[in-house]
């Protein structure tokens, strides 16, 4: 009697834990509303650097020395793509990078992926072509890749970080 009692307590046990977990890996932590609120604050986005408006742009970020902009460096000790901390220097990034010349951002709506981390974290991912000149580049649309984290500060979504990654060229078939 009580080997079946030890037993089935074990499975019950067991099995609740199962669940627990199972519920919680497939739980998403923010509702529909909220990741379309994200969505267009993304749009939004696109829009204040296609307008290079680094006023708005300053205030879409995060304001904290936390806060992270990956993007291509023109200084050579920095390497060739670096991270910018902090409000000042993603601020002269963003200034020096916008005033290079034009800068086109065309992310593929279709593409665009956000999803809820926790609560208060959520990421967006999204392809997109981009057209600068800045630090070397040639002014010719290229692809990009955005990973964007979104931090809930008080009631709305800023940017804890924005990471700009070049997609490198196909490799060419080898006869």
């Amino acid at each position: 009697m009580y080997k079946t009692l030890v037993v089935t307590v074990t499975a019950s046990v067991l099995s609740a834990g199962a669940v627990a977990s199972d519920s919680a890996i497939r739980k998403e932590p923010l509702d529909a509303a909220t990741l379309s609120a994200i969505k267009s604050k993304f749009g939004r986005l696109m829009e204040l650097a296609n307008k290079h408006d680094f006023k708005a742009l300053h205030e879409m970020f995060w304001q904290s020395p936390s806060t992270l902009l990956v993007a291509k460096s023109a200084i050579q000790s920095e390497g060739n793509w670096a991270g910018f901390w902090g409000n000042e220097a993603i601020d002269q990034k963003l200034h020096d990078i916008g005033s290079s010349g034009p800068v086109v951002l065309e992310p593929d709506y279709s593409k665009l992926k956000v999803v809820g981390l926790t609560r208060d974290v959520a990421e967006s991912y999204v392809p997109m072509n981009i057209t600068v000149s800045y630090a070397g580049q040639d002014g010719t649309a290229k692809p990009f890749l955005m990973i964007i984290n979104w931090l809930r500060v008080e009631k709305d979504w800023k940017i804890a970080s924005e990471i700009i990654l070049p997609v490198p060229p196909v490799p060419t078939a080898k006869d």
